[in-house]
């Protein structure tokens, strides 16, 4: 456990937690400051934060608890998880990773063995400076996957990750399938306030009913076994989403290469 108290030197009255995290060595980068926050590893005079913003006295003491966050974004802790979970060994693999922002999964993907790692993203100048640096990633910035064709990408692409915002994984799964290997799989971030109906999501854009997640996560399955993929199961994220929204994720395996459709657990 690391315990820092700061110095006696003057300082505006308050100050953002993930700032003082970055400026007291706690942190590499405030992006990393944010994920250790949010995964829960922060305790400001004794009490777990859960806020980056939280406003917090320059004298605060603050305690950085469990192993320091292994990666780049809080990302990197849920695909860890699925993992794990689901047994997935990517070790000289070639990977896709859409929907890459900070590079989270991707930093999570390289760490565990991945040959090489095509980071894929709408957005511009989000990824991390030393994946960017790294020459196992390929990056694909102001690329939207929807609209990708084989050999668009250097292959073969042996499996996906997806952790998509403002888009149904029904609209981007397909299109990312056709990339990919016969034997290959595919590991999503399912975000029900991005599934869920107009009248299922609440003030925010939070969904608290963990029916409409239940309903959401059969919803995708069913869609998933119908375009040549066999869910093998969606486990809840260690890590909550952004403004407290549960997520999930699931592994995707091609049916020709897991056999037959086994019963479906959402483990909601």
């Amino acid at each position: 456990m690391k315990r820092v108290q700061s110095g006696m030197t003057e300082r505006p009255d308050r100050v953002r937690l993930d700032r003082l995290l970055l400026e007291r060595g706690l942190a590499e980068s405030r992006e990393k400051a944010r994920a250790m926050i949010m995964a829960g590893a922060v305790r400001v005079d004794g009490r777990t934060a859960d806020k980056a913003g939280t406003l917090v006295a320059p004298s605060a003491v603050i305690e950085v608890i469990g192993r320091p966050h292994p990666y780049v974004s809080r990302g990197g802790l849920k695909l860890e998880a699925a993992l794990d979970h689901f047994s997935i060994q990517v070790d000289g693999l070639t990977l896709l990773d859409v929907g890459a922002s900070t590079g989270g999964f991707t930093d999570c993907l390289l760490q565990r063995g991945a040959a090489r790692v095509l980071a894929v993203d709408v957005g511009y100048g989000q990824l991390d400076w030393r994946l960017r640096q790294d020459p196992r990633v390929l990056v694909f910035e102001r690329t939207n996957a929807r609209y990708l064709l084989p050999g668009d990408l250097p292959g073969p692409i042996h499996g996906a990750v997806v952790d998509a915002s403002f888009i149904s994984l029904k609209i981007i799964v397909p299109p990312v399938s056709r990339l990919l290997t016969p034997s290959s799989f595919i590991i999503a971030l399912i975000k029900p306030q991005f599934e869920a109906g107009k009248n299922e999501v609440g003030k925010g854009g939070v969904v608290r009913d963990p029916a409409c997640h239940r309903r959401v996560v059969e919803d995708l399955t069913g869609f998933f076994q119908t375009t040549g993929w066999t869910p093998l199961e969606a486990i809840p994220s260690p890590i909550l989403g952004p403004k407290g929204n549960r997520e999930f994720l699931i592994c995707l395996k091609r049916t020709e290469a897991s056999g037959p459709a086994k019963k479906f657990d959402t483990a909601v």
